[in-house]
């Protein structure tokens, strides 16, 4: 059982090593435009790390044992029972436990108040969401339905809600996701801090990311950052919404 133990410790320490190396090096997650997104990565890295040495762990126990306790034939009667250890069996609990409060508290507590940040903005966007389109109302009543432009070093508000049904308002640079429900306004704040765009990054989109009928998957919106300069000229040249121009009238 001594040499047994070894050999799993052995298997164990290499599959860690390699599945840390993969986490650390492997660039898995994609290029944050925006503070929000800097804080989900460092969580979701943070807890591959910590995953690695206990799935590895798994791993390296039930597929020892499935190779060096196999039987050679067809048994008829029950094995020998195995007693475990109960320092062991302690051991297992204190070190997952503690790993579990620990991810609770980091990235749990500490990660969702870093990412809700301050409640004030420096712009709003009241983005509504219909089959299969996204709309995006500025402050000055622009209005646009092809590009979500927005400018960096900027902390914006995104006030969402749907005209239809449960649509999802995600972008994947900036790491956010609300739901848009009909007949109420949801919140979602980004703060900008990399300019670009739907052309150079496929992650820079606004992307529906709630089933909701046929044209699920092509509701999307190319989401820009620019420099604020080139942000104003934008917001001026856009088209105004009539609709709520008169509605305010």
């Amino acid at each position: 059982m001594r040499r047994d133990g070894l050999i799993v410790v052995a298997i164990w320490a290499v599959l860690t090593a390699i599945g840390e190396f993969a986490v650390v090096t492997w660039s898995m997650l994609p290029e944050g435009y925006a503070r929000e997104a800097d804080v989900v990565n460092e969580a979701y890295l943070l807890l591959l790390i910590l995953a690695v040495p206990v799935f590895t762990f798994m791993l390296s126990m039930l597929g020892y044992s499935a190779v060096r306790f196999r039987s050679a034939g067809q048994p008829h009667d029950d094995g020998p029972p195995i007693h475990g250890s109960p320092k062991v069996v302690a051991a297992w609990l204190a070190i997952t436990g503690g790993l579990t409060l620990g991810v609770v508290i980091n990235p749990g507590f500490v990660g969702l108040a870093d990412i809700r940040g301050s409640s004030s903005a420096d712009m709003v966007v009241e983005v509504e969401g219909q089959r299969w389109i996204w709309k995006a109302t500025y402050e000055n009543g622009g209005l646009a339905e092809d590009e979500l432009v927005v400018p960096i070093d900027t902390r914006i508000r995104f006030d969402v809600t749907s005209a239809d049904v449960v649509h999802s308002f995600w972008i994947p640079a900036f790491g956010m996701k609300i739901d848009a429900v009909p007949g109420r306004t949801t919140e979602m704040f980004v703060t900008t801090e990399r300019v670009g765009s739907f052309a150079e990054d496929g992650n820079l989109r606004a992307q529906c990311a709630e089933l909701c009928g046929l044209s699920h998957s092509q509701m999307a919106m190319p989401v820009r950052v620019v420099e604020r300069a080139e942000f104003e000229v934008w917001l001026e040249n856009l088209p105004r919404d009539e609709t709520g121009t008169e509605e305010g009238a």
